[in-house]
């Protein structure tokens, strides 16, 4: 049992390692990240929606049998996602200079739907160890194969909404760290959690279509540039191609 904790433990804390992929682009000077991460949001605007059409409301339907749960759930997640936008704004408008000294309300939703996919990769990784080592890496691989695009774009769309690189790679990261949390829950509790961890993703999920329409795409139709509109078209289409390759061959 204290190899399966060691293994579990560690596959989940490279996971999160992940999330700190964006340090690459600390290099860059601001002017030149600010003018690229119209591009990173277009990429995360394909990112989410791939992950949610391509890989977790395909999952569901061989974990849950109600398929008007599914949708129940799902839209639960738009509602929640909304009623959270809308609190935050509430809470930003009451407070001096909001609109220049707030970063936007959606970097911190991506903060907190990203938290609740981790937490719950972080069930999936701990679940697969349980099963076996054999099902611990494949669940490993598989999650790190689909964190990469994601947390790339998460990283874009921090900055996007106003945060420092800095600040949005150390956010990110903590982000991240809800899936080592998701491990020793269920390495402590058992496969039962795993069960809730479905319901979970799908609010998520809701969470993530949310981001992207109401969110991100106005973002990105605030540029009437010709070329860049193609430019974003095109990253949005290799965002849903990166999780359409990733998520259509593995499952957890």
């Amino acid at each position: 049992m204290t190899n399966i904790w060691i293994s579990a433990i560690a596959s989940t804390i490279i996971v999160s390692i992940i999330s700190i992929t964006g340090i690459f682009f600390l290099a860059l000077r601001t002017d030149k990240l600010r003018k690229m991460v119209f591009v990173l949001v277009s990429i995360a605007v394909g990112a989410l929606l791939g992950n949610v059409f391509f890989h977790l409301i395909p999952e569901s339907f061989e974990t849950i049998e109600s398929e008007r749960t599914i949708a129940l759930l799902i839209l639960s997640g738009i509602l929640a996602f909304f009623v959270m936008e809308k609190f935050l704004n509430w809470h930003h408008s009451h407070e001096v200079g909001h609109l220049d000294d707030h970063p936007k309300s959606y970097g911190y939703m991506s903060l907190l739907a990203d938290g609740m996919h981790n937490f719950t990769d972080g069930i999936l990784i701990g679940a697969g160890w349980l099963a076996g080592p054999e099902i611990g890496m494949a669940t490993t691989l598989t999650v790190i194969l689909h964190e990469i695009p994601q947390e790339i774009s998460d990283f874009g769309i921090l900055v996007h909404a106003g945060f420092t690189a800095r600040k949005a790679l150390i956010l990110n990261f903590y982000a991240a760290l809800t899936a080592v949390l998701g491990t020793i829950i269920i390495l402590l509790l058992g496969n039962n959690v795993e069960e809730l961890s479905h319901w979970i993703l799908l609010v998520a999920a809701g969470g993530f279509i949310y981001l992207s329409g109401t969110d991100l795409m106005p973002e990105l139709n605030k540029d009437r540039s010709k070329r860049n509109s193609l430019i974003q078209l095109a990253m949005i289409v290799l965002g849903l191609a990166l999780m359409y390759f990733i998520s259509g061959g593995h499952q957890h």
